[in-house]
């Protein structure tokens, strides 16, 4: 199943509540939450407060990835605000399994995050232990970047282990994503799809969130 994940980082941050009901009724699985600290990424965005909030807008399942340098220190507050997932780069300071571990203890699902340039093979050791993992398809800290396609081999290989050892976990990629990049996505074996500005750009977000599915389709 195609999921999709607007990345409320191409909202209007003004009407930020309204935003997500919108694409509640436009039909998405989940909203992207993207976490950055100034540190880990050359970038700030919103913290724990801001999910709290939006969490009284909507009930919508929050896909919280964290773009920060000691995530586990953080994790019981974004869990108490409202994550429903939270995803954390296995290039952080923070300990994997423990991290994981910590995510989990709340009750939510927990996944794993790969920047551009570590290799698929870094995060084969933690696939039996989350729910998700996503692949960067751009460098993290900005929206409205090109799509890396040379990320689709990493994609593809996670995909491939995911499918010896037997699990069901999703496989995201985030960055660059619209009509025109979902359905190769989709091909390399991806099956949630973060999609900022390719959404939240649209007048009609039913119809960019139906476009958006129908293209990514034709990956199947």
């Amino acid at each position: 199943m195609i999921k999709i994940s607007p990345s409320i980082l191409a909202a209007d941050f003004a009407n930020l509540g309204s935003e997500a009901v919108a694409m509640d009724r436009a039909g998405v699985e989940m909203l992207h939450i993207d976490v950055m600290d100034g540190v880990f990424v050359p970038n700030l965005s919103i913290g724990v407060p801001v999910v709290a909030s939006l969490r009284k807008a909507t009930q919508n399942y929050f896909d919280v990835h964290l773009m920060i340098i000691d995530p586990i220190r953080y994790i019981d507050a974004f869990a108490k605000a409202g994550a429903d997932m939270i995803t954390f780069h296995i290039e952080s300071q923070s300990d994997i399994r423990e991290t994981i571990k910590k995510i989990k203890s709340h009750g939510i699902h927990a996944g794993v995050v790969l920047k551009p340039a570590t290799p698929a093979e870094e995060v084969f050791p933690y696939l039996p232990l989350v729910d998700m993992v996503l692949v960067m398809t751009v460098e993290p800290g900005f929206g409205g970047q090109k799509f890396m396609a040379d990320m689709m081999d990493k994609v593809s290989a996670i995909r491939k282990e995911r499918d010896r050892l037997g699990l069901k976990l999703d496989i995201e990629v985030d960055g660059g994503i619209d009509n025109s990049t979902a359905a190769v996505a989709v091909k390399a074996g991806a099956n949630v799809l973060v999609a900022g500005s390719a959404l939240f750009s649209k007048p009609d977000y039913t119809a960019a969130v139906s476009q958006l599915r129908e293209a990514a389709a034709l990956g199947l």
